[in-house]
């Protein structure tokens, strides 16, 4: 056996005699093919702050700065970024960092936007972008003028695995690459190739000749993995203007080739991104039988694919964040199947990390179960030594299609820089706590009699389904369960809806099983919408230590200031600060932030007054009422959000604080009456699909990302020391520094607020849409001054799509106040109401 491949094992169930391992033999011995770990004492004048070390912050001149890979070999982590479209070659890096955390570029190094690698057992070789990297750490480049493309995944060959692998571009490029030699053969061309108008076949030196095109639906790739004697490629975007603004529109593909014909086979025509089966990185063992996945979604939900014995089949799955869900693909930066040392491999995607079983195939389908919500952008991760090590998509210059006018006209970061994430492996079961949310119809004509896609039914401790009939006539739904992922179906219950109407049921705990499927007794139009969430959303409210030192409303003494990467190269940030309360200074002052983490002060007007200018926080973008908070998105649509701290109503002791910014490339914090939303960009949703990430009640001023860092301006003048403030050298002004997903610490998003406070409605009209998703305990409280019953009619949102149905009505006697409890279980998007009679009505809503 290989002794890689044992190594996560080992780690896991004898640490000791692996310890002995790591000090007494030398690290290539230990760990020939990428388990070893760093050493216990890593550069100690190096500062570090919640796993992210600013000294290994990886930069480019492009428009974003990725992280394609990160790969344990060789005695050294490698890794690589990537520009956004760089097909041939980019000042973009190979990086080797070794056990001292002491960091080094590869001088040969070519760039592009590579993200693929792949470990080749035969030849005792990685390869990771364009980079063939031997076992003592010597590598070889394929030039890009011999491999064009943006190389997105290398899969093992399906007929001489010994010395050759595949290599495919994000536009449908496929390459046999010789690991022996690194002669390369074009098997179909890269689309990026093709002249400008030209027709298929032509080459960009203007001769014809004949090329093979894999011609597929989608673009954009991701994934590629062999097995079961095919070649299966996955691509995640539409090259379609429709496809920069609609995220619902038919997109992407999974494809699949025998590696003789001219012709693929499309799979699905869904998004995909990553292809993997039990061999992960190395390929499968037995590559004839061992399954193959695939992960996807679309407009419903995740969907998983399971090739198993010659067949492909379909399972579905919620959705945690939204923020991915852009019809063009550019939002979903390589989510990945790995391995990490434990029993199960991690799945990441869509915001969620997944417990996934390596033994998962048609007969044994049991053991998937989310684990926690993220807000990094993740586009590698592996386990090293007793550490994860997450490559991030940090810090893009570019915000690409992410404008609104919630931010002004606040400038993009400097230059684009990503970091690296150093965590150990409980993290995972510690960040945000799961959520989920998708459907197995969604207004989508169903044939009776014939089940839908199997849906995750296991994990979650709060489930309920929402079953919407869109017909004039009645029509039964049965729901089977697949009780122990052995693909047995039995029936678990029934529900008759009538015309035009909805019912919402909440499972039972005692109502158990691995997968739930549902089928109608007539042909229709129907919608199945799931939200699931774990108890564990009922986190504490309360602010972790981490957090000291930010200002609080009762703050009488603080600075802040805005706060900005600076271009030009200088690799430092920005901060133009002020001090506010019992000290406050007549003008702002320009520091900077450097790579030792240190804050000086500098003396450059003009990059001040740029600053001040250029990263002006925008007046007027929300308006509080006594109500609740409304916001009017850029298409004039009106959103309601609760309201934290009363104090929020009026600007802080420096003005006005940020609203909205982004923190992780292509998509925003939205910072509002003291709670962070992750905010996705118009083009994956945008506010209709907010989410609540927690509640601080803190005077933040602004924030943004900076060598993988969350930083914030707006701490305490009287704040005590901590690992998490950094304090100009002059002493004068702080700011705080951790990552984005130290944010799950500050408690869980609590507030109040509704449509309406006193609010004079008119019979029929409807309410403005108040945010419901992502809160735990929610009560409503309803009243009005008319002196008869007025009833009041709520209806939600259960999509986030504009999807209303009806959820309740309450009769509302004349002077008094009448209150309801909504199940644990019950979630939607959005709330909204209506009135029989004219009055002056309150409706407010306490998330706790």
């Amino acid at each position: 056996m290989h002794f890689s491949r044992i190594c996560p094992t080992l780690l896991l169930t004898a640490v000791p005699v692996v310890a002995w391992l790591i000090c007494s033999l030398p690290p290539a011995a230990a760990f020939q093919s990428g388990e070893q770990a760093p050493a216990a004492n890593p550069l100690k004048t190096a500062p570090q702050f919640s796993g992210v070390w600013p000294h290994l912050t990886l930069w480019n001149s492009g428009n974003e700065c990725g992280t394609g890979a990160v790969v344990p070999w060789a005695d050294r982590l490698w890794a690589i970024t990537y520009s956004p479209h760089s097909p041939n070659g980019s000042d973009d890096q190979l990086y080797s960092i070794s056990n001292q955390l002491e960091i080094s570029a590869f001088e040969g190094s070519v760039g592009g936007t590579p993200a693929n690698r792949l470990i080749h057992r035969e030849t005792s070789q990685l390869v990771i972008g364009p980079y063939v990297i031997d076992s003592d750490g010597n590598v070889r480049v394929i030039p890009p003028a011999s491999m064009p493309g943006r190389l997105t995944g290398t899969a093992r060959h399906l007929f001489e695995p010994e010395t050759k692998v595949y290599v495919a571009t994000m536009e449908e490029g496929i390459y046999e690459v010789d690991l022996e030699t690194l002669d390369v053969t074009e098997l179909f061309a890269d689309n990026q190739q093709q002249v400008p108008g030209g027709k298929p076949g032509d080459r960009p030196d203007g001769q014809t000749d004949s090329r093979r095109l894999a011609s597929l639906p989608g673009y954009h790739g991701k994934g590629l993995y062999s097995g079961q004697g095919r070649l299966i490629y996955a691509n995640n975007g539409e090259p379609s203007s429709d496809a920069m603004k609609q995220p619902g529109i038919p997109s992407g593909c999974l494809a699949e080739w025998d590696g003789r014909s001219d012709q693929w086979t499309v799979v699905r025509r869904n998004q995909f991104t990553d292809i993997r089966g039990p061999g992960g990185i190395y390929g499968n063992d037995n590559p004839g039988t061992d399954p193959v996945w695939a992960i996807g979604w679309d407009h419903r939900s995740l969907i998983l694919m399971l090739l198993d014995r010659g067949q492909w089949y379909t399972y579905r799955l919620p959705i945690a964040s939204h923020t991915y869900d852009g019809a063009h693909g550019w939002n979903t930066e390589w989510p990945r199947f790995q391995e990490i040392g434990e029993d199960d491999l991690v799945l990441n995607m869509h915001g969620m990390f997944w417990r996934f079983p390596r033994t998962f195939s048609r007969d044994n389908s049991a053991g998937l179960a989310p684990r926690s919500t993220c807000l990094k952008v993740i586009g590698d991760y592996c386990r090293w030594g007793e550490q994860l090590v997450f490559g991030c998509d940090d810090t893009a210059r570019s915000e690409f299609l992410n404008r609104r006018k919630a931010k002004g006209t606040i400038a993009g970061p400097g230059q684009s820089h990503s970091s690296l994430w150093f965590a150990p492996p409980a993290i995972l079961d510690q960040l945000g706590s799961p959520i989920g949310r998708g459907a197995v119809w969604a207004v989508d004509n169903v044939r009776k009699d014939q089940p839908s896609d199997p849906f995750l039914f296991s994990g979650f401790s709060r489930r309920a389904v929402h079953l919407v009939n869109e017909n004039s006539h009645p029509v039964t739904f049965t729901m089977e369960v697949d009780r122990r992922g052995t693909n047995q179906w039995e029936p678990l219950r029934e529900f008759s809806v009538a015309a035009n109407a909805s019912v919402w049921h909440a499972f039972d705990p005692q109502e158990a099983g691995v997968w739930l499927r549902v089928q109608a007794d007539r042909d229709c139009v129907a919608t199945a919408q799931f939200h699931f969430s774990s108890n564990a959303v009922d986190r504490p409210a309360d602010a972790a230590g981490i957090f000291g030192g930010l200002a609080t409303t009762d703050t009488t003494s603080m600075s802040g200031g805005l706060v900005r990467v600076r271009g030009d190269g200088l690799k430092t940030l920005a901060f133009a600060a002020a001090t506010g309360g019992e000290n406050p200074t007549s003008e702002q002052v320009l520091y900077e932030l450097d790579a030792r983490m240190e804050l000086n002060r500098v003396d450059d007007p003009a990059a001040l007054e740029w600053t001040l200018q250029n990263t002006a926080i925008p007046a007027d973008v929300v308006t509080i009422e006594q109500a609740s908070v409304l916001y009017v998105d850029d298409d004039g649509r009106r959103w309601r959000l609760p309201k934290g701290d009363a104090a929020f109503d009026a600007p802080g002791l420096l003005g006005l604080e940020r609203l909205d910014r982004e923190v992780a490339t292509e998509r925003d914090l939205f910072n509002c009456h003291g709670t962070f939303y992750e905010l996705p960009a118009d083009n994956a949703g945008g506010f209709a699909k907010i989410r609540p990430i927690c509640t601080h009640n803190r005077r933040i001023r602004d924030y943004c990302s900076y060598r993988g860092l969350l930083v914030m301006s707006g701490v305490d003048s009287g704040a005590a020391d901590s690992q998490h403030i950094v304090r100009s050298t002059d002493g004068r002004v702080a700011l705080w520094v951790g990552v984005i997903d130290d944010l799950w610490k500050f408690g869980k998003p609590v507030g109040v607020g509704g449509p309406w406070m006193n609010t004079r409605v008119v019979a029929g009209e409807y309410s403005d849409p108040y945010l419901m998703t992502g809160y735990d305990r929610k009560r409503l409280r309803l009243s009005h001054h008319s002196e008869s019953p007025v009833t009041i009619r709520a209806e939600v949102d259960i999509a986030g799509e504009g999807k209303w149905v009806a959820c309740g009505s309450f009769e509302v006697p004349a002077g008094e106040v009448v209150e309801h409890d909504f199940p644990p279980e019950f979630a939607a998007y959005w709330i909204r109401f209506a009135v029989n009679a004219n009055t002056i009505a309150t409706v407010q809503l306490e998330y706790q």
